[in-house]
């Protein structure tokens, strides 16, 4: 189905940038909670500005500029200066452990790192892990750029520039690097105006990193291409949830289920301007509970939009229209802005109510897996389709219902954990001879990471001693909840270990 309503969006940040500031220059774009907002004449100033600095120290349009900030003022204005600048943004998860980090910065052939002066430290801790080359640019209340670094001219850009690079854990455990060009990471936005009819006078609340795609497109590309704001969010706070709401004035947000379960768990409501004001709530990244989202409208009387979306397509690929429209609930909705279908074994479409992969085309799509020509050619087929790995089905209104998935990733809160990057950092024991992570389902963040082992004879090791391997390897998110020592691991006839047996021989 392709429910575009009008043409995505020509050029490129830049020019999208550059547009906002002419029309709407005096009109504030982002707003903080501990800093002072942003107009869209004020970005685009600040963005040029970071631009020819960065120019300014010899780089060339298409070089990566590795950006470790949190969700800030100076965050927002990092990633839009590298954006206007023509750089290739490669945005660094600031919790997905040092080594995952230190492969980042080294994969992405970044040139120079705007990190954060409290995360400094975890710079240092991912150069250790990775050989690194990249020139560090502090950014504080200013940025310390190198002395006497002078403003260089900014080179021409097109829709087909890179523009994004960013990490996500794969089957394989490496993270694989997803590259988008202006265009799709623009369409990634705009993808979200469609559905959910963002105007300029609409008022997002991010809290979600803008280090993930769902932060970065949804709340920051949407409101670029509506003409919007946002309140930009360094963290989720349930207590404070509400009240920010209230405060900010805020018409709509977007969050994943873990957030609507906290909130429905939570002690306090939100008034009833506010209920009155937001137009609705967005969930994404991973499957809501029916029975939560049936329990949070009732509780609240704010409709949840229940969504579905990739790295890979620059966030959203479905959505459920808005009320009054249908919402069927179990379902993340319709395409908007792209094609979905259906696929069999042999990457043929198929008809409605037929189990297969989920695959999806369209200019939101990813330009390719950066330097990884052999996953980039196994996720397309020969006609364009992007393979998500998920299986699913396609009713006769065209929503799409989501049964399983084909990757063996556990899915975290909203985040894909790639098993085999817990198996690795748990063989790197020597006592342990096999291992396999697993997910078990969890009532906070829907599946939580577990592990089991088997070491070698003799062996003392004990669970605290490989559970601080993987905290310190993988970092406090990654790192298994439990980690179960077996006598033998359960293996297929080819020898493979069966990761879904371990979740029931340990329950």
């Amino acid at each position: 189905m392709n429910a575009t309503a009008n043409p995505p969006p020509t050029g490129t940040v830049r020019s999208w940038l550059d547009r906002r500031a002419d029309e709407q220059g005096a009109d504030i774009s982002h707003y903080f909670l501990d800093a002072d907002p942003l107009t869209w004449g004020d970005l685009r100033k600040e963005a040029e500005w970071i631009a020819s600095k960065l120019a300014g120290m010899g780089l060339s349009k298409g070089d990566s500029v590795a950006v470790m900030l949190p969700n800030s003022r100076q965050g927002i204005l990092c990633l839009f200066g590298v954006l206007y600048g023509g750089f290739r943004a490669a945005i660094i998860n600031l919790v997905a452990g040092a080594e995952a980090m230190g492969y980042a910065l080294s994969h992405s052939d970044s040139v120079v790192v705007l990190v954060g002066e409290n995360q400094v430290d975890l710079l240092t801790a991912a150069t250790a892990a990775h050989d690194v080359h990249a020139r560090t640019v502090v950014v504080g209340q200013s940025i310390a750029w190198p002395d006497n670094t002078p403003h260089g001219p900014l080179a021409d850009l097109v829709a087909a520039d890179h523009a994004l690079l960013m990490y996500t854990s794969g089957t394989t455990g490496r993270p694989k690097g997803v590259l988008h060009t202006h265009a799709s990471l623009l369409a990634g936005g705009w993808t979200t105006v469609l559905a959910h009819d963002l105007s300029p006078h609409d008022r997002g609340l991010c809290v979600l990193p803008i280090y993930h795609i769902n932060g970065l497109c949804v709340t920051i590309m949407g409101p670029l291409i509506a003409g919007g704001a946002v309140v930009v969010c360094e963290k989720f706070s349930a207590s404070r949830f509400w009240t920010v709401c209230a405060e900010q004035q805020v018409t709509w947000f977007s969050v994943v289920p873990t957030i609507i379960s906290h909130l429905l768990h939570g002690k306090t409501d939100p008034d009833a301007a506010t209920k009155a004001r937001i137009r609705f709530g967005r969930s994404a990244s991973s499957a809501l509970a029916v029975e939560t989202q049936s329990a949070f409208e009732q509780r609240f009387g704010i409709p949840i939009v229940e969504t579905m979306g990739l790295t890979e397509t620059a966030a959203q690929i479905l959505s459920n229209p808005l009320p009054p429209g249908l919402r069927k609930i179990g379902s993340p909705g319709l395409a908007y802005g792209n094609e979905v279908a259906i696929l069999s074994p042999e990457l043929e479409p198929l008809g409605a109510d037929t189990e297969g992969e989920i695959a999806i085309r369209g200019p939101n799509v990813m330009l390719e897996y950066y330097k990884n020509p052999e996953a980039t050619r196994a996720t397309f087929t020969n006609t364009g389709w992007l393979r998500t790995g998920d299986l699913g089905k396609i009713d006769t209104d065209g929503y799409v219902f989501v049964t399983g998935r084909l990757k063996e990733l556990i899915i975290k809160g909203g985040e894909n954990i790639a098993p085999r990057e817990v198996d690795e950092t748990l063989y790197s024991h020597p006592d342990v001879v096999e291992a396999a992570a697993f997910a078990r389902p969890c009532a906070r963040y829907g599946e939580r990471v577990e592990a089991a082992v088997k070491l070698r004879d003799g062996s003392t090791v004990a669970q605290p001693e490989l559970l601080a391997l993987c905290l310190q390897k993988l970092g406090k998110f990654k790192c298994p909840d439990v980690i179960h020592i077996l006598d033998d691991l359960p293996k297929g006839p080819s020898g493979k270990i069966q990761r879904l047996r371990l979740a029931e021989m340990t329950a």
